[in-house]
This record gives C-alpha cells, structure tokens and sequence, in this order.
C-alpha cells in the first residue's frame, strides 16, 4: 500500500552513541534507533521517530532516564516531567522542536493524575499548546503512571 512518500526513521546526523560513534545503531535495532545520552533507547521492536512528509510521529515516551535506569517508583509529577523531556527530546532529534508540537496523546494510570500532569504539562510547555488528548488507562509497563507519543512538524 503507497502513501504517497517513503516515510524514513530517525537518526539525525550529529547524534553520538553510547559508544560515541555519530548515527550509530541502538542495540542494533534498525538505524532509526541512534542513541543519544538525552533520551534512553528503544526498549523494544519500534522506532522513536518516524519522519514522513515534514512531520515525525514520535512513539510513546515513558519516563526511563537517558541511561536507560528505571524508576516506576518516583512519584507521578516526576515521572510526567521526564516523560515530557524524552518526548521533547526524541522531537528535537528528529529535527523538530516544543514549538512544533502539534498533537500530544497521554496514557495515565488514574484519571485523578489528570490535573497533576496538566500542571507539569503547562510548566514545561509554557505558551505553546499544541492538540492533546488524555487517556485514562489501567495500567503502563514497568509500572509507570505516564507514557507520552506526539506528531510534530519538522524543520525544512
């Protein structure tokens, strides 16, 4: 099925490595995977970015630390800041931007960490408001309360 484009994965130049070899592959996953010590590696089959048609799809983001350490034990407004920040980061890799956001979905675990997220949400976007919705969910892997995806347009 053609959609018009050949859609390309995500490893701008620039990019160094756990090992410090620029646009190097992530656990050998594909070369849409570079890893960058501002965001933490793919934890399965997928990629963190699609780019296609001047915009990426980023894949859901939980709030893994950049090297790759677990936490599903910090509290609900730590875990959403570092949830946004590998969004943003994934983004900025992909040659976009905060600004450039244009659609955010968020799972969260209880609806009743629905206002603490839209707090942090609002102090880490500040004036940008791009499209978001949130999703109530049961539960996330690992245990996390937040898991963030986003589309965004890309510069050029």
């Amino acid at each position: 099925m053609s959609f018009g484009g050949k859609a390309t994965r995500s490893r701008p130049s620039g990019l160094a490595s756990e090992d410090g070899d620029e646009g190097n592959q992530c656990d050998r996953r594909g070369p849409d995977t570079g890893h960058h010590r501002e965001r933490p590696c793919c934890g399965g089959h997928y990629s963190q970015a699609i780019k296609h048609a001047g915009l990426a799809y980023i894949s859901g983001q939980l709030p893994i630390e950049p090297d790759g350490t677990h936490r599903p034990e910090a509290d609900f407004d730590d875990q959403a800041r570092l949830a946004i920040r590998n969004m943003l980061a994934v983004a900025q890799a992909a040659g976009s931007s905060v600004e450039n956001l244009l659609k955010v979905t968020v799972y969260i675990v209880g609806i009743e960490n629905w206002p603490r997220f839209n707090a942090v949400y609002a102090d880490m976007l500040g004036d940008i408001h791009p499209a978001r919705s949130v999703v109530p969910v049961p539960h996330l892997h690992y245990g996390y309360l937040v898991e963030i995806d986003a589309i965004a347009a890309c510069a050029g």
